[in-house]
């Protein structure tokens, strides 16, 4: 790879670029600290990162309200949300885009609300890449070395090994308007990490990418989060590209984390209606509970979990937990009355619409293989379905 230097001159820069070119002051810095080059190999070991109490006002309104979270060393953290729930400003704090107007932010114990983004020793994917399209590839990759100081000889090294970690070997000489979009992400992710930062924070990385290949990369970056072991913070508005890729899942709303714990945990118990609704594809019954019970209309509910107080509360039913009842109802399992609205083929799987006489709406799906040769009902047919004990579970409050 031909590696020329960094101009210094005259262009207009992405936020990137800022945040790279002001680590160049640290060059200058002469109050006795180890060298940037020593700095960059010492972010190996991955570090925890807490957040306590922090708060984000614009004007009137309060964009974080009193957010807290441990992040655990190494593991990969999704902050997962609606547009305008906050996500994307914590993760702004957590890179130094965005000062918080009270709270601290603590990595490996050391509050960094005050440092500045290139002295936080944490790597940043944008959305948009922000890679340098008048540089090739690896310069775009080496670049944090060199504002970093490390020597010619192993910025090459570490950008070849870089550029294998991402499955783009050879790639060192090619422009960025040559790439696809997946080898753009891959570029990018690169230049984030190739200088060992001690927290990775990626910004809707995969949100520009095909259905195909986003699937393709979820499985990717988690492979290199295995392999690379950094604390990764990941913010995304897509539920299954959380689901798949996180060890845990903080699901953000109105500027507030509503729960925050493992994904198989968030979307088999959700905390309340809004995460039940948001996570997944789920139907909301509300429901009345006295007496330490439950009741859908009249009719008594059996529930995984005794009611621990009365109140508004909604009965979470998934489309692949319901099943068709044909003859004697299943044990342990709440039945319901339905007639059949609509049938709609996905593929992999077929979906019924249903109705309650109450009016409410449910949905059944089936996978293919499972269904193949079976009779499927028709718009119209009155049929039962059945929604076993172990996942009829309340949350607390009523749909959105």
């Amino acid at each position: 790879m031909v590696e020329r230097e960094p101009d210094e001159g005259g262009e207009a820069l992405s936020g990137d670029a800022h945040l790279l070119r002001g680590e160049r002051s640290i060059l200058r810095d002469r109050e006795g600290r180890r060298s940037l080059a020593e700095a960059a190999n010492a972010g190996r070991t991955a570090i925890p990162l807490s957040i306590i109490d922090v708060e984000k006002e614009y004007g009137g309104f309060r964009a974080l309200d009193r957010v807290s979270l441990e992040v655990e060393a190494g593991e990969f953290l999704t902050l997962l949300g609606p547009s305008g729930s906050g996500k994307t400003t914590l993760l702004m704090v957590l890179a130094g885009f965005v000062r918080p107007s009270a709270g601290r932010v603590l990595l490996g114990g050391q509050d960094i609300v005050r440092s500045p983004p290139h002295k936080r020793g944490i790597g940043m994917m944008f959305q948009n890449y922000a890679l340098f399209p008048h540089k090739t590839v690896g310069e775009n990759i080496a670049y944090p070395l060199w504002v970093r100081g490390v020597p010619r000889r192993e910025r090459r090294a570490r950008v070849e090994e870089a550029l294998e970690l991402v499955r783009l070997p050879g790639y060192g000489e090619r422009r960025i308007d040559a790439l696809s979009g997946g080898q753009r992400q891959r570029v990018a992710l690169a230049r984030a990490t190739v200088f060992r930062p001690q927290v990775l924070l990626m910004d809707e990385p995969l949100s520009a990418l095909d259905k195909r290949l986003r699937e393709q990369m979820q499985g990717e970056l988690r492979a290199l989060h295995r392999t690379l072991g950094m604390t990764t913070i990941c913010v995304t508005h897509d539920q299954r590209e959380a689901l798949t890729m996180s060890d845990r899942i903080a699901v953000m709303n109105a500027g507030r984390i509503v729960q925050h714990d493992r994904p198989q945990a968030i979307y088999e118990r959700p905390a309340d209606a809004f995460v039940a609704d948001f996570i997944g594809e789920s139907v909301l019954l509300p429901v009345e509970t006295r007496g330490g019970e439950a009741f859908f209309r009249d009719q008594p509910l059996m529930l995984r979990e005794a009611v621990q107080r009365d109140g508004a509360h909604s009965l979470m039913i998934r489309p692949e937990k319901l099943r068709l009842v044909e003859g004697k109802a299943p044990p342990e399992a709440n039945v319901f009355p339905a007639r059949v609205t609509g049938t709609v083929y996905e593929g992999e799987s077929l979906l019924l619409e249903l109705a309650l006489a109450e009016g409410a709406t449910l949905r059944l799906r089936r996978l293919l293989q499972h269904a193949e040769g079976e009779a499927w009902p028709e718009p119209g047919a009155e049929v039962r379905v059945a929604l076993h004990r172990r996942d009829s579970g309340l949350v607390a409050g009523t749909a959105p």
